[in-house]
């Protein structure tokens, strides 16, 4: 099982953004998919473009073929907002086999260990807060992380001798669902950016004197989107051209619940649309102005709109990203 789902990558926009004209309908939103296993990220977001005849979209956050579950899709100039989709805490449930390690740490390798011995649920539940908190982390030689240019999965495949750096890494919490047999256990976890799956189950195994792989991994949660907001794409091909006017697309500001809004006057948000600035003390009365400080990022509204995100330097608003809708 391919279980890279939480390297952080660009996001990936089948846009072209040389075109003089795009196709498609200037859809603005997200649609969350519930990913089916056997299928990239990319044919998702493929297939979702085609599906809404939509102008541009993305993906916030990897999940490879073999994983399943909440894969965020940001169309139009919900494309924006996707670094926030990806920075946002995850979670995943996932299922460690017990006394083999492969070259992968998933279901897709071959494997290169074995050991006889078995933890006991007591063991597991005795060395969980181990991995809890900020952890240094060593990644999965078969990642897309970057080695002198070059993918870490691409020299892995070329015999090439890979030594991967540890990283710091935030685990918020990891919880053991049950071990419904001897020979694997089912966590859930809840984490940070960068953090790997895979390689959380590989120390496990080490920690508890054996060796593990994944074999199993969904994801339940990017940041504030949870699987009660995904649709399949069966369901979505259903809807058709319709899916926009449905419950299926979510607001572009969905992403960006815990990031503090600010009302704007219309000309306040002309100048920010036209790259001017806005002084902060036009808006000293609001209140939601008193909880931001130097450097803080938020949401500038206008009309109960977003129209762009926004940070506080030097006593003047500036325009970070805007949004044209």
């Amino acid at each position: 099982m391919q279980t890279r789902s939480t390297e952080p990558k660009e996001p990936t926009t089948t846009a072209n953004p040389m075109a003089r004209k795009r196709r498609g309908q200037p859809i603005h939103g997200w649609v969350i998919i519930d990913k089916p296993l056997g299928m990239s990220s990319t044919k998702v977001v493929g297939r979702v473009r085609y599906l809404l005849d939509a102008q541009k979209a993305g993906h916030g956050g990897t999940l490879d073929p073999l994983a399943s579950g909440i894969l965020p899709i940001a169309l139009g100039e919900a494309t924006k907002t996707v670094s926030y989709a990806m920075d946002g805490r995850k979670t995943y449930e996932f299922t460690a086999q017990w006394g083999q390690s492969t070259a992968t740490d998933d279901l897709e390798g071959d494997v290169i260990k074995t050991s006889d011995h078995r933890p006991t649920e007591q063991e597991i539940l005795a060395v969980l807060s181990e991995f809890e908190g900020d952890i240094d982390q060593v990644p999965p030689i078969y990642s897309a992380i970057k080695i002198d240019g070059k993918r870490a999965y691409d020299l892995a495949r070329a015999k090439q001798d890979v030594k991967m750096v540890p990283r710091r890494v935030k685990i918020n919490q990891l919880e053991l669902l049950g071990s419904p047999e001897i020979d694997s256990a089912q966590f859930r976890v809840s984490c940070g950016k960068g953090t790997y799956i895979r390689s959380l189950a590989r120390d496990i195994g080490v920690r508890l004197d054996t060796v593990a792989h994944v074999t199993r991994l969904r994801r339940t949660a990017v940041g504030p989107f949870l699987e009660k907001h995904a649709i399949s794409l069966d369901s979505l091909e259903t809807l058709g051209h319709s899916a926009p006017d449905s419950q299926a697309l979510l607001d572009v500001e969905a992403v960006l619940d815990d990031i503090p809004a600010l009302a704007l006057t219309a000309e306040q948000a002309r100048r920010l649309r036209h790259g001017q600035v806005i002084s902060m003390i036009d808006v000293t009365n609001q209140s939601a102005f008193k909880d931001m400080g130097q450097g803080d990022v938020f949401c500038a509204m206008a009309e109960g709109k977003l129209i762009a995100l926004a940070k506080c330097i030097g006593g003047e608003i500036r325009a970070l990203r805007v949004l044209n809708r």
